[in-house]
């Protein structure tokens, strides 16, 4: 489908505003990387404009090559930014934010593959800011389970790991040291390990998957311990990446969350712009650990509805926030 027009629930506005610049401005200053750029998400105008977006930690270069992925990949020598952890926790207090998305490159030329630092920007998060809520949006860890225990012992209030796609397409659209199973298994131990409060996992439509592999991923992620579930669009980032093979219908969508919450998953954000860490999502996660800052709109009385955003206390419903929009056109490792 290259060269193939997007249809029309797929337009997004261009980046503007005074709350857009802010949040820009800021990264910049303190030298953070966002998925948000690195994976030419589509909601950055949205998501900036509102005072979110999420930082990706260590660089900008990622150890392996995905097709569907914009994030440069290469060789970073195992550099690592020491200050980048509280460079973190200094823009978060900065912009008043209560919770913050941490999203990573792969950086398999690490020994630990990067857990360390990851757990050192949660720890630096809590100290700079009481009461934020944390996400962490993780790589596999080259499968290391030592690595992947080092980082939730961090407490991360969200554990995030992305399958990407089912089964089948796993391995003509990830890279090949990913593996389905180990994904699921990393899910797993996650939840296993009761040190986060919820477990989360995403995926992306619209690679040459059928409904029938959509409905049975997501029986694997609640199987293997996933409470929370986005489900996106894929776009195309570039002529050198995975062509789209179809537009998933916004009708579609609805089946699928339908499907998922008749699995058993505690929320279900599903819809053509939805991303790994998408509003929704963040929204639910925040309403349930801050009950009594819930204020569910009156079209959805449970606080459940698609893309709406549900949780803190000041207007807008949760006010400026680091949350990820997450890029299946990029990086949602």
């Amino acid at each position: 489908m290259r060269g193939e027009r997007k249809p029309p629930w797929l337009k997004v506005r261009a980046p503007s505003g005074e709350t857009y610049r802010r949040v820009k401005q800021t990264l910049t200053k303190l030298r953070l990387n966002t998925v948000c750029q690195e994976a030419r998400c589509p909601n950055v105008g949205e998501c900036w404009g509102a005072g979110t977006a999420t930082v990706m930690l260590l660089g900008d270069t990622c150890t392996r090559s995905c097709r569907f992925c914009a994030v440069t990949a290469g060789k970073p020598a195992g550099v690592v930014d020491a200050a980048e952890p509280l460079n973190v926790a200094r823009a978060v207090a900065e912009l008043g934010l209560r919770y913050v998305v941490l999203t990573m490159v792969t950086r398999d030329d690490l020994d630990d593959g990067g857990a360390g630092h990851v757990a050192a920007t949660v720890g630096a998060l809590r100290e700079q800011s009481a009461g934020v809520l944390v996400e962490t949006l993780v790589g596999d860890f080259a499968g290391d389970p030592a690595a992947l225990d080092s980082m939730l012992e961090a407490g991360p209030d969200v554990f995030a790991h992305n399958v990407e796609v089912p089964r089948r397409l796993t391995g003509t659209t990830r890279d090949q040291r990913f593996s389905y199973d180990q994904s699921l298994g990393i899910l797993s131990r996650a939840r296993a390990s009761g040190l986060s409060q919820f477990v989360k996992s995403g995926l992306m439509v619209g690679l040459g998957e059928n409904d029938d592999e959509v409905f049975e991923t997501l029986s694997e992620l609640h199987r293997a311990g996933a409470q929370v579930v986005t489900i996106g669009q894929y776009l195309c980032p570039s002529p050198r990446h995975a062509p789209v093979v179809r537009y998933v219908e916004p009708e579609r969508f609805i089946e699928y969350e339908r499907v998922g919450r008749e699995l058993g998953f505690a929320y279900v954000a599903s819809g053509p712009l939805v991303r790994s860490s998408y509003h929704a999502a963040e929204g639910f996660v925040a309403a349930r650990l801050r009950p009594t800052e819930h204020r569910p709109s009156a079209a959805e009385p449970d606080g459940r509805g698609r893309g709406e955003r549900v949780g803190c206390a000041d207007p807008p419903a949760h006010g400026p926030t680091l949350v990820e929009p997450g890029a299946l056109s990029g990086s949602r490792r």
